[in-house]
C-alpha cells in the first residue's frame, strides 16, 4: 500500500534527476513491493494539462483594429476619387478630400482605442490566489521539507556472517534519509582482513548513503564483507522504515 511519504520521496528523487531505475532499486532494497512502487510512480505522474485557447491580448486587439481602420480609410479615400458613377451618398461627400477622410478615420480609431482601454477590466488576483501569494511570501517561497522513507534515529542491524567473522552495522537516519552507517563489528582478527575491511567499509558506507538503501554494489576483494553489510543494513532499515 502506497503512502504519502513514498510518493513524496519519489517526487523528490525525480526532481533531483535520479533515474527511475535507481529509485526503484532503492525502494526494493527498503522493502517495498513492485506493486507499491508501480502505484506510487503512477500517482506521481503529471496530469495531462487541459489545452486552453489563448485569448488575444489588448495590444493585439488594438493592432488588429488599427490595421482594419487604416485599410478602411484608404479604401474610402480611393473610393471618393472615382471620377464617375457616384451615388447620392457620394455626391454629398464630394467636398471631402482624401486627407480629410484619412483624418476622420484616424480620429475614429483613437476614439475606439480609448473605449477599449476604458472598458478593459483590471486584472486582479482572486481572494484564494492572493491568500496563497501572501502565504508564500511569509514562508520565503519554500514549502515544508520533503520527508524521506525512514524515521529519524539510530537503528542497529542484526549480525551477519562474513565467513571470516561477523559484520554488524548501525544506520543513522536524519530528516528521513540515511545520513551515516557505522560498523559495530567486522572481521579484524587477521591482518589481511583488517586491511581489506579498512578499504571496503568507507566505500560501502558511501554507496549506502548514495543509494539510500542496502542495495549497494559489492567491493571487489571484499565479497563476504559486502554481502554481510547488505544483510545487516537491510535489517536496520527495516526497523527504520516508515
Amino acid at each position: 500500500m502506497i503512502t504519502p511519504q513514498l510518493t513524496d520521496f519519489i517526487r523528490g528523487q525525480l526532481a533531483a534527476g535520479v533515474p527511475q531505475g535507481a529509485i526503484r532499486q532503492s525502494l526494493v532494497g527498503s522493502g517495498w513491493t513492485e506493486q507499491d512502487i508501480a502505484e506510487a510512480f503512477a500517482a506521481t505522474a503529471p496530469k495531462a494539462a487541459i489545452a486552453t485557447v489563448a485569448q488575444p491580448s489588448l495590444f493585439g486587439r488594438k493592432l488588429a483594429l488599427s490595421l482594419g481602420l487604416l485599410f478602411a480609410s484608404l479604401v474610402y479615400a480611393a473610393w471618393q476619387n472615382v471620377g464617375t458613377g457616384r451615388t447620392a451618398v457620394q455626391k454629398q461627400l464630394a467636398g471631402t478630400t482624401p486627407s480629410q477622410s484619412l483624418k476622420a478615420a484616424n480620429d475614429a480609431l483613437l476614439q475606439t482605442l480609448a473605449q477599449i482601454e476604458s472598458s478593459a477590466p483590471a486584472t486582479a488576483p482572486s481572494p484564494a490566489g492572493a491568500a496563497q501569494m501572501q502565504q508564500t511570501m511569509k514562508g520565503g517561497g519554500m514549502g515544508p521539507a520533503m520527508r524521506g522513507l525512514y524515521t529519524d534515529g539510530s537503528y542497529t542491524g542484526t549480525p551477519a556472517d562474513a565467513y571470516y567473522g561477523t559484520v554488524q552495522v548501525k544506520a543513522i537516519i536524519r530528516n528521513g534519509h540515511i545520513a551515516d552507517v557505522q560498523f559495530l563489528q567486522y572481521p579484524s582478527d587477521r591482518a589481511n582482513s583488517r586491511y581489506i575491511n579498512s578499504q571496503a567499509m568507507p566505500l560501502l558506507t558511501q554507496e549506502a548513503i548514495q543509494a539510500q538503501s542496502a542495495q549497494v554494489d559489492g567491493v571487489s576483494g571484499a565479497t563476504f564483507t559486502s554481502q554481510a553489510f547488505q544483510q545487516s543494513l537491510a535489517s536496520a532499515l527495516a526497523s527504520a522504515k516508515i
